[in-house]
């Protein structure tokens, strides 16, 4: 069975336009922008450079974006170091440098922004840009946690349930997971499914596990998909039904899943051809609908 996972990606800061000031560049005002941001207005210049980032209102340009994002950034402004900092994580209007994305978010976290301490957790975690640190990384990841962000809390449980940065910690992983699945995040549906599945930190319960893995499934994680096939498979929380395994692995084949492709293929030799037509079906009309 498909083992527990975290998130490895960075964050854009997601605020749009900064509504701090009053103005026409708040109401998306390009001209408007650009005279308060080459006044030396902070807030226009994280506006202008959300703008340039987007598309909003301009022709999108990534130089453009990092020049506004840097001269707000410069001044103090949390959102456009956290954003700024994504920009050299990404590449994106500058070559990639991790050094250079570790130094505006670390300033940003500093500001309490929780995607830039999600980030920089993220760096430590992966050793970009800095020496890889566990412990560092637990500590920015709790940050961001604490303040509701949900990748945060998935892979700060991932953290707890390794052993990683921090002593093991099984049932403080589930709560983590818990919090994020509730919130959406479709990883820590799935991580929650496995520890349900496998009995860490909580009591076995394969309905539990095929609930989590049901909801992580239909927002695309493939791994749900894929052990959700083995639950029907064995009958473990649902009853045994070859049927709705064979579908749930050729949904995860369409992702490329290897396992599920080959086990597709075994169980389509114990199946008859009408159930194999069903199960195809089904398999198109769950597509469809998710």
């Amino acid at each position: 069975m498909k083992i527990l996972q975290n998130i490895c990606f960075v964050l854009l800061f997601l605020a749009t336009f900064s509504s701090a000031y009053a103005g026409s560049c708040w109401d998306g005002d390009v001209a408007d922008c650009k005279v308060k941001a080459e006044q030396g207005l902070a807030l226009a210049q994280y506006n202008l450079g959300w703008m340039f980032s987007n598309g909003e209102g301009v022709i999108q340009d990534y130089k453009q974006a990092v020049k506004w994002y840097r001269k707000a950034a410069e001044q103090g402004d949390a959102g456009a170091q956290s954003n700024l900092g994504f920009m050299y994580a990404n590449g994106q209007g500058v070559l990639q440098d991790y050094k250079q994305a570790v130094k505006w978010y670390r300033k940003a976290a500093k500001q309490g922004i929780a995607e830039a301490q999600f980030n920089l957790g993220v760096r430590y975690d992966k050793g970009q840009g800095v020496l890889q640190d566990y412990k560092e990384a637990f500590k920015w990841y709790r940050k961001a946690a604490e303040q509701g962000d949900a990748t945060a809390q998935s892979n700060l449980g991932f953290m707890y349930s390794n052993g990683q940065g921090v002593l093991q910690d099984y049932k403080q992983a589930v709560k983590l997971y818990r919090k994020a699945a509730e919130q959406g995040l479709a990883l820590a549906q799935y991580n929650l499914g496995w520890m349900f599945s496998n009995g860490q930190g909580v009591l076995q319960d394969y309905k539990e596990a095929v609930k989590w893995y049901r909801k992580a499934a239909e927002q695309g994680n493939a791994s749900a998909q894929y052990n959700l096939g083995l639950m029907y498979r064995k009958g473990q929380g649902v009853p045994k039904d070859y049927v709705m395994a064979h579908m749930y692995w050729n949904i995860a084949a369409v992702s490329g899943y290897k396992s599920a492709i080959k086990n597709r293929g075994l169980i389509e030799k114990d199946m008859t051809s009408s159930q194999l037509a069903e199960a195809q079906k089904l398999a198109r009309e769950w597509m469809k609908k998710h």
